[in-house]
């Protein structure tokens, strides 16, 4: 990760936590912290936003943001995603809004904290390792399993972490994502 991506994941996560809004940063900048880094164009952040949450999210992030009240709204309404960019670096950082099923509340429950960039000041909630890998299977089983990217980053989280990974736990919610033959597939591959 970038200096630049760093700041304004913080930027995103201190206004999060300041406004008492649960998230967990997930995707890319999770899955490098448990497995292997690679480049990404933005960040995944799941948060539990509420309607009343939209205009105060929008105004926190100030003139250093584009964030569209409306589009947040929606996406609320939704239970689906929107944008924030940041104007002078133009990087993206997606919001989901966690939706009413047991893994987001799950994802949000057993989010951990961790150091971005390796500076003790720089702390922010993380998605578990488990809940990456769960993740990145559903977002390959919506892509059409097509995306060696997120397959490897499964694969990579999956091997770095090995026997750390709460297995019971991700056969568990494999099951509520319909994502089994993957998690099957994936934890064989790996090892």
């Amino acid at each position: 990760m970038i200096g630049e991506q760093i700041d304004v994941v913080l930027q995103v996560t201190s206004v999060l936590d300041a406004l008492d809004i649960p998230y967990a940063l997930g995707g890319s900048f999770a899955s490098g912290a448990y497995g292997v880094m690679r480049s990404t164009l933005d960040a995944d952040l799941v948060a539990e936003l509420q309607m009343d949450n939209a205009v105060s999210l929008a105004d926190a992030l100030g003139v250093d943001f584009y964030a569209d009240v409306e589009m947040i709204r929606e996406a609320i309404r939704r239970r689906s995603s929107f944008n924030l960019i940041h104007l002078s670096t133009m990087f993206k950082v997606d919001l989901f809004v966690a939706k009413a099923r047991p893994f987001d509340r799950a994802q949000l429950d057993r989010r951990q904290e961790h150091q971005l960039g390796g500076l003790p000041e720089n702390r922010v909630y993380v998605s578990s390792a488990e809940d990456i890998v769960l993740a990145k299977l559903e977002w390959y089983r919506m892509g059409g399993e097509v995306s060696e990217r997120q397959w490897r980053d499964v694969l990579g989280v999956v091997r770095v972490q090995g026997e750390r990974l709460d297995r019971d736990y991700m056969r568990e919610m494999a099951v509520t994502l319909d994502v089994v033959d993957l998690l099957k597939r994936a934890l064989a591959e790996a090892a």
